[in-house]
């Protein structure tokens, strides 16, 4: 079936993989095959690759290459870290905030379910999670089991809000606890201080024009990593399974160009105050009142607004049906009835399920936004809101 979508503006979501680290998996397809574990003239070469990804990936972050883990992508990375601080059997304390991505909520979750004490931390409006809260949270939880992990990512998926990762990695490090920073969102589009004081930093290739099914954990020196999974020696035994050099190829050339993407990104901010203040517009001419969610400060290319009146996934299904791709939510809490959990916590469930999101990209024109918006009005103009 062929893809209506002609604008994409869901680049939270995923964002379409560069020719370079296209051009460099068809390399890796027809010349590094071969098992990375074996130790002939193939294997090496595929080899190679796994290490490339390795190196750029802690050029990247910031870290060394002996603590980059590569994953299956960022929900693994965030479950190995998450898991590393719990040992069965020890007590311990998680404080983290109801706004992470699923794959740290949920993980969360379960290890609550086998006695680990969770503390979880309320976003305000803003969509902000204050240090102060933290500090609350810490300090109740210290009263019942030693904290052993904080998780803050750096910026949220849904309003591109950016969280105080280095106020929060003060008040861990006073307090004997590490910090876990799922920096997926971050990675690439902003700078190095968005994640300074993270004890463990997870990526995700796909976000950084790179493929999907892989990512890393990067740890400070020193942090012993309790595999998930069981099998083989790969990744130090870490992550065991056969590693694929031609995901590693386009990882590395993915992480190599995200160097200098912060830039690229930030030139997307005037397009964001530009669709920003004529979204509001039409929404005035239309009678409803924008109800903008994540008001601190953002990454330069999310824009969350709630439309009063609207299903926020059935106005992005009538924008498909026009050719503009955006979202309601998370990616990864897509397909349910429910309204998104982060929105959910800042500003209730009405405005939750209500509220679309746009992410902008290194390709997003204004050319294309001016379509979008003339799309939007279409829509709006010729539906009635559905109350």
């Amino acid at each position: 079936m062929p893809d209506r979508s002609s604008i994409y503006l869901d680049w939270n979501a995923t964002t379409p993989p560069h020719p370079d680290v296209l051009a460099a998996m068809h390399q890796a397809a027809a010349q590094a095959w071969a098992n990375p574990a074996s130790v002939h003239g193939p294997g090496r070469r595929a080899r190679a690759w796994i290490e490339r990804a390795r190196e750029a990936v802690a050029a990247l972050v910031g870290f060394d290459p002996r603590d980059v883990t590569l994953t299956s992508g960022g929900t693994e990375a965030n479950n190995l870290a998450l898991e590393h601080a719990f040992p069965p059997g020890t007590p311990g304390a998680l404080v983290v905030s109801r706004i992470e991505h699923p794959s740290v909520v949920r993980a969360a979750e379960a290890l609550a379910a086998r006695g680990v004490h969770v503390a979880w931390v309320t976003p305000e409006p803003s969509g902000r999670v204050a240090p102060a809260r933290f500090a609350e949270a810490l300090d109740l939880a210290t009263t019942t089991a030693p904290v052993r992990l904080v998780a803050l990512q750096a910026v949220n998926h849904e309003t591109g809000v950016i969280q105080p990762v280095t106020e929060v990695a003060q008040l861990a490090h006073a307090r004997g606890a590490r910090l876990l920073v799922d920096a997926i969102q971050a990675v690439g589009r902003l700078s190095r201080s968005t994640w300074e004081g993270a004890d463990l930093v997870t990526v995700a290739a796909h976000k950084i024009r790179g493929p999907k099914g892989i990512g890393a954990l990067v740890t400070r020196p020193g942090i012993q990593v309790r595999p998930i999974l069981r099998g083989g020696a790969q990744e130090r035994g870490l992550r065991p399974g056969t590693q694929d050099p031609m995901a590693a190829a386009g990882f590395a050339v993915a992480a190599e160009r995200a160097e200098g993407a912060p830039a690229r990104y930030a030139e997307l901010a005037s397009l964001r105050e530009h669709l920003e203040g004529q979204l509001i517009r039409l929404g005035h001419e239309a009678g409803i009142a924008l109800q903008q969610n994540g008001t601190d400060p953002r990454a330069p290319h999310v824009t969350n607004f709630s439309w009063p009146g609207w299903r926020g996934d059935e106005l992005c299904a009538a924008l498909d049906l026009e050719g503009v791709a955006v979202s309601s939510g998370s990616a990864c809490s897509a397909g349910t009835a429910e309204p998104s959990p982060v929105l959910t916590a800042m500003v209730g469930p009405e405005r939750a399920t209500s509220a679309v999101r746009i992410s902008l990209g290194e390709e997003t024109t204004l050319d294309q936004i001016d379509e979008a918006l003339r799309c939007w009005s279409r829509v709006v103009v010729r539906a009635r809101p559905l109350r």
